[in-house]
């Protein structure tokens, strides 16, 4: 279609808009960036009800001549959802900014808090391969990240500490939410389990809580040696440094919470294989345990299938992964030597499912 058989002036101003709201989409991520780097989540939580603009400002890190621009950052974070108006309790007209169900999960000390996740898939490090991306596939390079920054994702993550340290916190605090509803609302798949590997789970949020919620089961946290250096465990909690693509410790059930969708399927296949191979028979209660997207789950939205399609683009910036449905996950499952596998939609953009030999 070209622009001379649009039919009406407001289709015309219509379209020129939609291109307009996707060149500046990054506007709202930047300025929620912003927000939580000023702290304004936490000063109108603290504050304890809604609060005014001039409460905000007061109350705000920021030099004089900015005070006139916090309205408008606030005004953009309102339009996003991450925080609305209301009615001061002792006036009729004025009102304050409240948080929204979307601020809460931003705040610095909730267990929940995806603040670490935000700041780490904003800091330049992990933006600026996005520069690079037309680049990238007209050359031979694994990924636009090698392409910007002259190493593979990983190797940069080994070698420089920020990196490391806020990619370790950012799947921490991803790890904490998921295993909340994991424990709460799935606690079958740990049924009649002794043992249990978390293979790729870095400080180990994960397993300290289902060892925590299980004391019967023995659950090790098997990553890179850089990554468990210096932690220490528990009574039913170990560490264990080594490489899942070389051998895996064994145990009853493995755990791949957020590792399959890093690596392409030859890379999934030789992960698989060593799950299988750490793991006893199907008779004998052995499973691989994975916690990932599945695309095209008719159980979403129209906002939550765009957050996978966002997902999918992200494992191919950075990594060699990507984000599958269900043909793509049982193709990976049964070239890696598994009979079966149970799918259970219930982590809301991710899904719980079950393999097993």
């Amino acid at each position: 279609m070209d622009l001379e058989s649009v039919e009406t002036s407001s289709e015309l101003l219509h379209a020129q808009a939609h291109v307009w709201n996707h060149i500046f989409n990054f506007i709202n991520s930047m300025s929620l960036k912003c927000a939580i780097q000023l702290g304004i989540p936490d000063i109108i939580h603290n504050h304890g009800k809604p609060m005014t603009l001039p409460e905000l400002v007061a109350k705000l890190p920021i030099h004089p001549k900015k005070v006139w621009c916090v309205y408008r950052l606030m005004r953009i974070l309102v339009q996003s959802g991450f925080f609305a108006r209301q009615k001061v309790e002792e006036s009729e007209q004025e009102e304050g900014y409240v948080l929204t169900h979307a601020s809460r999960l931003l705040l610095e000390d909730d267990p929940l808090s995806v603040r670490p996740f935000l700041l780490a898939m904003l800091d330049p490090i992990l933006t600026k391969p996005w520069h690079y991306v037309s680049a990238w596939f007209q050359n031979d390079d694994p990924t636009p990240f090698d392409t910007a920054h002259g190493r593979t994702f990983w190797d940069y993550g080994g070698h420089e500490p920020k990196i490391n340290n806020f990619f370790n916190e950012a799947m921490a605090s991803d790890a904490r939410l998921v295993t909340s509803v994991l424990i709460k609302d799935c606690k079958g798949v740990f049924e009649g389990l002794n043992s249990l590997v978390d293979v790729g789970g870095g400080t180990g949020t994960v397993a300290k809580a289902i060892a925590n919620a299980f004391p019967h089961l023995n659950c090790t946290v098997f990553d890179l040696p850089h990554v468990v250096a210096g932690l220490e465990g528990s009574k039913n909690l170990n560490y264990l440094g080594g490489d899942m693509f070389k051998g895996i410790p064994p145990a009853d059930a493995i755990l791949l919470k957020w590792i399959l969708h890093d690596w392409n399927d030859e890379e999934c296949v030789k992960i698989l294989q060593q799950c299988r191979q750490a793991i006893p028979s199907k008779e004998k209660g052995g499973k691989v345990i994975i916690i990932d997207m599945m695309m095209e789950n008719q159980k979403g939205d129209d906002e939550s299938m765009e957050t996978q399609l966002f997902f999918d683009m992200l494992m191919m910036i950075l990594v060699t992964g990507q984000e599958r449905n269900e043909k793509e996950w049982e193709k990976l499952f049964l070239d890696a030597g598994f009979s079966g596998y149970k799918i259970t939609p219930i982590l809301g953009l991710r899904s719980l499912i079950e393999v097993y030999p």
